[in-house]
């Protein structure tokens, strides 16, 4: 059986593409993040396909983020596909609602911090108040929690922060931007290694471009369990 910290993207155009990967891995890995990206080209139907007929875990990256009564009824929809994680902007009123939709499923709410794309100077574009990028994190994620999300996406470089607040108690860290040592790091700005990711606090590592992109996806999968093992 697969180790389940390692969370891969099928950061593809399409359910028939994603398929073909997922079984090209195989059994390496357990637990799949299928993000908006791929919503019109079939993911909801290949979420539910690993789901119920490869046993696979399903994290649904969506990150919701609308007036409380939509999320709610988006994440009440969704939850009905008995998938595992669903990402939320980690806003207090989308988590509460997403909460409220997901209630009586076993379907884990994240709240989204800060994307791992963006450093300081895209969060000035965007009006976001001044101050050290980690200390905002660690303010969102403190109120996600606070929220009722059972846990938040952050970038490795602010697990280790997140992880020693007291709201965090009990709560997952689930973090992208993981790049193995050498790999290409594309459009992600805060990135670490696996093992230094899950060291410093993180539940789950998402990969994507070093596996889909790898000739061998199975081998490169399983090099990244090498090294977080």
């Amino acid at each position: 059986m697969s180790d389940d910290r390692l969370i891969v993207a099928l950061d593809v155009p399409n359910a028939v593409a994603g398929l073909d990967l997922a079984e090209r891995i195989g059994s390496a890995v357990s637990f799949y993040k299928i993000g908006l990206g791929m919503l019109t080209g079939g993911g909801l139907a290949l979420a539910n396909e690993l789901k119920q007929e490869h046993g696979k875990r399903i994290f649904l990256d969506m990150k919701l983020f609308d007036i409380g009564a939509t999320v709610e009824a988006a994440v009440r929809g969704l939850a009905q596909f008995d998938l595992d994680f669903l990402t939320v902007h980690g806003d207090p009123h989308v988590v509460r609602a997403a909460k409220e939709g997901a209630a009586g499923t076993d379907l884990k709410i994240l709240g989204v911090t800060i994307l791992t794309s963006l450093d300081r100077a895209d969060l000035d574009a965007c009006l976001i108040q001044p101050g050290p990028l980690p200390n905002l994190v660690a303010t969102r994620a403190a109120r996600a929690f606070e929220a009722g999300a059972d846990g938040v996406i952050a970038s490795p470089q602010e697990a280790a922060m997140i992880r020693a607040l007291p709201e965090a108690e009990g709560k997952l860290i689930v973090t992208p931007g993981v790049r193995p040592a050498g790999a290409e790091l594309g459009d992600q700005k805060r990135v670490a290694t696996p093992a230094q990711a899950l060291a410093d606090g993180a539940d789950h590592i998402v990969v994507g471009r070093p596996v889909w992109q790898a000739e061998d996806p199975a081998a490169a999968a399983q090099a990244i369990l090498a090294e977080i093992r």
